[in-house]
């Protein structure tokens, strides 16, 4: 793909972080994302212009993204414990992230005439509010023309499965943000990016 101006949500996150400087050294213009003022000066050494701003915040996000005026609104997003044993009992914020969050991102991008979105969201079945959640999150993409990235349960360092790999669906972090890379360019659909043979070819569309 030829050098775009991508706008990052989720910049500091598992997969963000890494993403962030293959966008660089594919030679991208990257805006980085984050909420955490003091993660400011990490995105600036990952290659990315630090934006602080907060996904909640509507007008201040649509400000943002019509400043930097991208090609490509990339959302990684999630709002998730450090404690696994945590995750539904804070469920919530992460079910907000993938609606109201959402919601928010796809209009700043048209706000910023931003041409092409791509969404994280997972390959394996949630129940109740959280499958609710990524539903949303999965229609409100893909009727804009967006691309959902359905990634498999994370393993490597930083995740939840630092020394060993989950049962599938699983992809490890450093090779979901080279497929993240990968499919910038992809159509509009859905593609799955899991890493284990009997899932079908890893960047399968449905």
């Amino acid at each position: 793909m030829s050098r775009v101006r991508i706008f990052l949500a989720g910049a500091t996150g598992v997969i963000g972080e890494r993403v962030a400087p293959l966008l660089r050294d594919a030679g991208h213009d990257v805006a980085g994302m984050t909420r955490s003022p003091a993660k400011a000066e990490t995105l600036a050494a990952l290659g990315a212009r630090p934006v602080v701003c907060d996904v909640f915040d509507r007008g201040r996000l649509e400000a943002e993204v019509v400043s930097f005026a991208p090609e490509i609104l990339l959302h990684l997003l999630t709002d998730l414990p450090d404690e696994p044993s945590r995750i539904a009992e804070l469920a919530e914020a992460n079910n907000r992230i993938r609606t109201e969050g959402t919601a928010n991102l796809l209009s700043a991008a048209r706000a910023a005439s931003c041409g092409r979105v791509l969404a994280e969201s997972v390959a394996w079945t949630l129940t109740g509010a959280g499958e609710a959640a990524a539903a949303e999150l999965e229609r409100s993409v893909l009727t804009a023309g967006g691309v959902v990235l359905r990634y498999g349960q994370l393993y490597g360092p930083g995740t939840y499965h630092p020394a060993g790999a989950p049962g599938p669906p699983r992809v490890h972090v450093d090779e979901a943000a080279r497929r993240t890379v990968e499919v910038l360019g992809a159509p509009s659909g859905v593609v799955t990016i899991v890493d284990e043979a009997g899932e079908g070819d890893p960047l399968r569309r449905s």
